[in-house]
């Protein structure tokens, strides 16, 4: 008797796991073919992403190649189209290559525009506070220091990737405004900070003496870091978003 209680409660559980399989299998496989659907919708997004900067490198290569021969008429034809991409960093860097022809060509104005669309564009602060960096230093010869200081003040966080450069050009912006001891307050930090370049740290040196002697009104001629900007050194070419080196036309 046991025996066949048993055996009628095993039919019974078989039927129960029966249907719960004939209602569970719809979503089951549902969920499968979700799963699948979202891989390939990812492998086809990183294959578009993987043709799209290889695309931008070479636009960006090429015009690298014109403006190295000094045709920058072409070179910025070239680098607009190689800033019309989806890679966000090809087209920052192919922005502020355009901006530093048209520094080059005495077109203040519509570099720094160029510069600050690069430093929305760009995909990290390495490249885009180097825009920003850029646009200041576009700037130091005729924008008023209120302008400046709003733009290179955020750029002397110690966290930023150009923090000791801004700082240099912020109290040379002092300097340039009258602001003589809160320039040498300055300088005398960038002498002291660990991760100043020599060239900073004798930069620096150079307008605290300049202060000191009463030369510092000849300063901003002797000293031009807004024509000495810190190298731009990206990573290198990975398939999800590859960065070349930035080399002519700064």
């Amino acid at each position: 008797m046991t025996d066949f209680l048993e055996e009628i409660e095993e039919e019974l559980r078989s039927d129960r796991y029966r249907q719960f399989f004939i209602k569970a299998w719809p979503w089951a496989l549902g969920a499968a073919v979700a799963a699948l659907v979202i891989a390939l919708a990812a492998w086809g997004y990183q294959s578009w992403r993987a043709g799209q900067d290889a695309r931008a490198a070479q636009a960006y290569s090429t015009a690298l190649d014109t403006a190295q021969k000094r045709d920058l008429t072409k070179a910025f034809t070239q680098f607009e189209q190689a800033a019309d991409t989806p890679s966000k960093g090809y087209k920052a860097l192919a922005l502020m290559q355009e901006a530093a022809i048209r520094m080059q060509q005495n077109k203040t104005e519509e570099a720094v525009e160029l510069f600050d669309q690069a430093a929305t564009a760009a995909p990290s602060p390495l490249i885009g506070d180097m825009a920003r960096l850029k646009s200041a230093f576009a700037l130091m010869d005729t924008a008023p220091y209120a302008a400046l200081q709003e733009r290179l003040t955020p750029l002397i966080d110690p966290k930023r990737p150009y923090s000791t450069a801004a700082r240099e050009a912020l109290a040379m912006a002092k300097l340039k405004a009258g602001r003589v001891k809160d320039a040498r307050a300055d300088f005398q930090v960038l002498q002291l900070l660990p991760d100043a370049t020599q060239g900073q740290r004798q930069r620096a040196q150079s307008a605290i003496l300049a202060i000191d002697s009463g030369a510092a009104a000849n300063l901003p001629q002797a000293v031009a870091i807004a024509r000495n900007l810190p190298p731009l050194s990206p990573p290198p070419p990975s398939p999800t978003g590859a960065l070349p080196q930035s080399g002519a036309a700064q």
